[in-house]
């Protein structure tokens, strides 16, 4: 299919419109969770049980003309059962999910046993009970539907809003789900700079991190005087635990490329480029595969619907470095050079890649765009809080019941979406910390659960939005080892252009490993807090700057811990294994005898007395004892630490 002009599309959009929903819907996640769990063998599987149900059966039942989405198979539009994959729908602790339209069911866990079951309950227009997503009890929904399951419930899907009932392959499916329609209204019927001033009113603020008004970045790129400008794409996420724009990418490309050609419109650029961290290879083949089709149905390219404006979009894979995710990095990386950062005394929206006025946003600004200029500005001001509008996608990982793929309004407290989406800590532990922005931001306790999620308030509380990695901890989480953990990471990840980064950065290493190792000393929590104020003052880029936010916020909130283990030399979570011995409290034994069944190197014995005991000398600390303990008789004690 192509078109030629603006009638063309309109026409054909009408057309796939009245087709749709004409018969029922089979979906199988296709995120990485489900993935890892064999979505994709499942959704042949269903596919073979269809073809086999269509080719037994006349053609007149129920089952005949299949559409499969799986890969590229041929398709039929006269379907009265459609299958296919899409990208990631959410619960992906739960995987592989199967999302059955237009019942709107979710089914959890499913397997090759449950296809006959769910087929039968399709036919049936009933739900298949034995895999329903679980409702407000805990137990299988009696609806699975979306409101009737608490993770999907809470939430306010926009951009992930298409992924659960979409092939991420099809450009047919997109338009059949309102894709291109603000493409073509803006190229219709708003000029440039009302484009501009509509993304400007409806608050969009950058969902990378940074939160910059993204009307003001467009406005001031398009005003600025060059016969050449880019729009470019921050596909470069690299926080530990976070997948939100990998998640986008492979599960709705082509609403990002529709929000990256709109504001190409508005600020006059006819070239964008995706850059993409390269450990995301199925994410660079569904963006090619969308731009490619996007270009043969003569929606990218030159002359787009005959309108006169062109834009090309090219893909860039990174090298795999964090620091490449801060803007003048990404840019010198494009250009081939070393991805360092570059001091910022000219915004990149005057001079940006290749001396030229650049415009940059994430994954998820991108897609937000299309829904701006479909629904409004009013519209989207009307969600989220004040100078925090529209939604964020968090990645909610760590130990809380249901991890996956989250998207809430902002203003959102953490309480909200750790306890009713998240169902709480697993195990019934209790809750410690929350850890958002990545290794750039902070650690926040219980007493801050009722913090909102946006912008302004995550910074005032020591920590930060950045891209919506979400990392929940248990009592069983040492905070000076979590800081530890992240300066690790950064150390390794910064470029080593600017002193107080590269320097700043190992001296505070070396004082965490010396405290988790039990050689802490008098002042180590003093020094780590100068040290860290000096690099946030002086670093060069965004990613110095913010370095020092899991120091500070783990010592703002657990100093008890961070002077334990520098004066005591003591880890009261049981993580820093030089720092304790784990013991068993004969008076609380119940001669259960879990503790020596799932001991990993058999060194928990029975005493005459039935009770158990530790040996100490081959005692690894791995915690499994502390695990499987049902009356917390499992405790630790200070070791005795032999300096010489």
């Amino acid at each position: 299919m192509r078109f030629d002009t603006l009638s063309d599309f309109k026409n054909y959009k009408n057309h796939i419109s009245q087709e749709q929903k004409n018969g029922k819907e089979i979906w199988i996640c296709g995120g990485p969770g489900c993935v890892a769990n064999g979505s994709m063998s499942l959704a042949k599987e269903f596919a073979k049980a269809l073809v086999k149900k269509t080719s037994s059966d006349d053609s007149t039942s129920f089952w005949h003309s299949i559409k499969v989405l799986i890969q590229h198979e041929d398709k039929n539009p006269e379907q009265l059962i459609k299958i296919g994959t899409t990208g990631c729908m959410g619960p992906c602790e739960n995987g592989p999910i199967v999302h059955v339209e237009p019942d709107g069911f979710y089914y959890q866990k499913v397997t090759v046993d449950d296809i006959e079951g769910i087929l039968f309950s399709i036919k049936e227009n009933m739900p298949y009970k034995t895999k329903a997503m679980s409702g407000n009890d805990g137990k299988p929904a009696e609806i699975p539907s979306a409101e009737n399951i608490p993770f999907l419930a809470k939430q306010k899907k926009l951009v992930l809003g298409k992924m659960t009932s979409m092939s991420p392959l099809d450009l047919e499916d997109h338009i059949a789900h309102g894709g291109c329609s603000a493409l073509i209204k803006a190229l219709e019927s708003m000029t440039p700079e009302e484009v501009c001033n509509e993304v400007k009113a409806s608050g969009l603020r950058g969902r990378g991190g940074g939160g910059f008004p993204t009307g003001t970045k467009w406005e001031s790129c398009r005003k600025s005087v060059s016969d050449k400008r880019y729009v470019l794409v921050n596909g470069d996420e690299g926080d530990p635990g976070a997948f939100m724009d990998r998640a986008l990418m492979e599960g709705d490309p082509y609403s990002v490329i529709e929000g990256l050609t709109i504001g190409a419109y508005a600020i006059g650029s006819s070239e964008g480029i995706i850059y993409v961290r390269h450990e995301y290879p199925l994410a660079v083949k569904r963006l090619a595969n969308a731009i490619k089709n996007l270009e043969e149905a003569g929606l990218l390219g030159t002359n787009i619907l005959g309108t006169g404006f062109d834009f090309h979009v090219e893909i860039c894979k990174g090298g795999g470095a964090f620091v490449c995710g801060e803007s003048t990095a990404l840019m010198t990386s494009i250009e081939g050079k070393p991805g360092v950062p570059r001091v910022k005394y000219i915004r990149s929206t005057e001079k940006g890649l290749w001396e030229s006025p650049t415009v940059l946003n994430n994954v998820e600004t991108w897609a937000n765009v299309p829904h701006i200029i479909v629904k409004g500005a009013e519209w989207f001001r009307a969600i989220g809080s004040e100078n925090n509008s529209g939604t964020k996608v968090f990645a909610l990982v760590g130990k809380v019941r249901n991890t996956g793929l989250v998207e809430v309004p902002m203003g959102t407290t953490l309480r909200e979406i750790i306890y009713d989406i998240g169902g709480g800590v697993a195990k019934n532990r209790p809750f410690k910390a929350v850890q958002t922005g990545g290794p750039s931001g902070g650690c926040l306790p219980g007493s801050m659960l009722d913090t909102p999620v946006d912008f302004d308030s995550l910074t005032k509380a020591g920590s930060m939005m950045g891209s919506g990695g979400m990392i929940v901890m248990d009592d069983r989480t040492c905070m000076v080892d979590i800081a530890r953990y992240f300066i690790d990471f950064l150390v390794e990840e910064s470029c080593g252009k600017c002193v107080p980064c590269r320097e700043g950065l190992k001296k505070m290493q070396m004082i965490l490993h010396d405290l988790t190792e039990g050689k802490g000393q008098i002042g180590d929590t003093d020094a780590l807090e100068e040290l860290a104020e000096g690099i946030s003052d002086t670093s060069l880029c965004a990613l110095g700057q913010s370095a020092a936010n899991p120091v500070l916020s783990t010592i703002r909130y657990f100093k008890d811990e961070y002077i334990e283990h520098e004066k005591d030399h003591f880890c009261r979570s049981g993580v820093c294994k030089k720092m304790f011995r784990v013991t068993i409290d004969e008076e609380k034994c119940k001669s259960c005898g879990l503790c020596s069944k799932n001991c990993p190197v058999d060194t928990i014995e029975k005493l005459d007395s039935g009770k158990y005991r530790i040996k100490q000398e081959g005692c690894i600390k791995c915690g499994a004892c502390f695990e499987v303990c049902p009356f917390s008789s499992v405790g630790i004690v200070k070791e005795v630490i032999d300096h010489d």
